[in-house]
């Protein structure tokens, strides 16, 4: 299944996509697409629904924030060889762990405005990992039970704020518009290798990232194994799992960030795709 979120920003209604690609309502049947409807439970009776049987959703609405009351957004750096080569960065020996903060989630289609004082924002495609039901101290070989579906983030970053003002990653992760998802949640059972999933993502049109998940250092039953280790994963939680390379802070000669009026498009094999426009700082 594909389950997303639409309408007005803060009064998104649940519904998923049916056969034709036509967005179907299913505020009738569960109020969100969160908590229990992430369950394998939940996740059963909403396939066991016919989506002839429920309203369209109206034209053209707002696609918005594919899972709703995300309790931690929690991300993970330098998770792909190749991107830590460009950034010339010796590799993990454990997985690097932040958080984003829930703040800046937005739709996979909404502005991606810049920060006030920003030079450094850049971009990264990333796979997301929705969590289903509560993984605490998991074993990597029950991992994947934990977990409802995935979905395409970008982890938008400043990297001035990030790495240059006191040494804490979350400054430059967490702004306003720095996380949208989307544009809809699949679940797990139509990827059948979260490890073989290509993923690209361009800026006005000239491709800059052209990865795959093939080349994480920590896959993800690991990461989501490692991550219950230090904190409880409650249904519902976004793990983002890393960038392969082609970041702006990578690019040679010189590094180029974005600049108000550029278009970033992103996708993930499977998971559709996102576009944003970046706005000037409020």
């Amino acid at each position: 299944m594909k389950l997303l979120r639409f309408g007005p920003k803060g009064a998104e209604k649940p519904g998923l996509l049916d056969a034709e690609g036509r967005i179907r309502d299913l505020s009738g049947v569960i109020d969100d697409v969160a908590g229990a409807a992430l369950s394998p439970d939940g996740l059963a009776r909403l396939a066991a629904r016919d989506p002839a049987s429920l309203p369209f959703a109206p034209e053209g609405s707002r696609i918005g924030p594919c899972v709703g009351r995300i309790g931690k957004f929690v991300a993970i750096g330098l998770n792909y060889a190749d991107h830590a080569a460009e950034a010339g960065l010796p590799l993990p020996k454990e997985p690097i762990v932040f958080l984003k903060a829930t703040s800046c989630i937005v739709g996979p289609n909404d502005d991606v405005v810049l920060p006030r004082g920003s030079v450094k924002t850049d971009w990264e495609v990333e796979l997301g990992v929705v969590i289903g039901t509560e993984a605490r101290y998991v074993t990597r070989e029950s991992a994947l039970d934990h977990v409802a579906g995935f979905c395409v983030v970008n982890d938008v970053s400043e990297r001035a704020f990030q790495a240059e003002r006191g040494g804490t990653w979350d400054k430059g992760k967490g702004c306003d518009t720095f996380g949208p998802i989307g544009p809809w949640l699949v679940t797990r059972d139509e990827i059948a290798d979260p490890q073989g999933l290509k993923m690209w993502l361009s800026v006005d049109g000239v491709m800059r990232q052209n990865g795959s998940t093939a080349t994480m250092i920590f896959p993800v039953d690991e990461l989501v194994s490692y991550v219950s280790q230090f904190m409880s994963l409650q249904p519902g939680d976004i793990i983002t799992t890393g960038t392969p390379p082609g970041v702006g802070m990578g690019m040679k000669p010189e590094p180029v960030y974005l600049k108000a009026g550029q278009v970033m498009r992103l996708g993930i094999d499977g998971l559709g795709d996102q576009r944003q426009t970046v706005a000037p700082p409020i």
